[in-house]
């Protein structure tokens, strides 16, 4: 950080502007692919580094999806009853704020797991 009349600027535009691109790519890689696994009902990212996806077609039980998410592969989201205790039992966030092969390999995992998962459902 450098300090010019009072203001702290920060010394690192470059890297900053590295995220911002990584974070877009990631989040153009998860609105293309949640859909095609079925979780098109997204609200949109505006501003966020998350994508609320809505899971009503699979589950009303958010916390038990991420759970069962995360132990079947490892892949960590949060159930939407973290952040809304009404309506939030239909809906999971992905993040996107990490790198692009993380997101790819996510997403490599979460197919053929949700897959399975809408099959035992049904």
């Amino acid at each position: 950080l450098s300090q010019h009349a009072g203001l702290v600027a920060m010394d690192c535009a470059e890297e900053l502007e590295g995220h911002i691109a990584t974070y877009a790519r990631n989040r153009d890689l998860l609105l293309a692919a949640l859909p095609e696994m079925g979780l098109g009902r997204i609200a949109p990212p505006d501003g966020a580094f998350y994508i609320y996806a809505d899971v009503s077609a699979f589950t009303d039980d958010s916390l038990g999806f991420c759970t069962a998410l995360l132990e079947a592969t490892g892949v960590a989201t949060a159930p939407g009853i973290d952040f809304d205790p009404v309506e939030g039992h239909h809906f999971v966030r992905f993040s996107f704020a990490v790198s692009t092969p993380e997101i790819e390999e996510a997403i490599r995992r979460i197919r053929p797991w949700l897959a399975a998962y809408k099959a035992a459902k049904s």
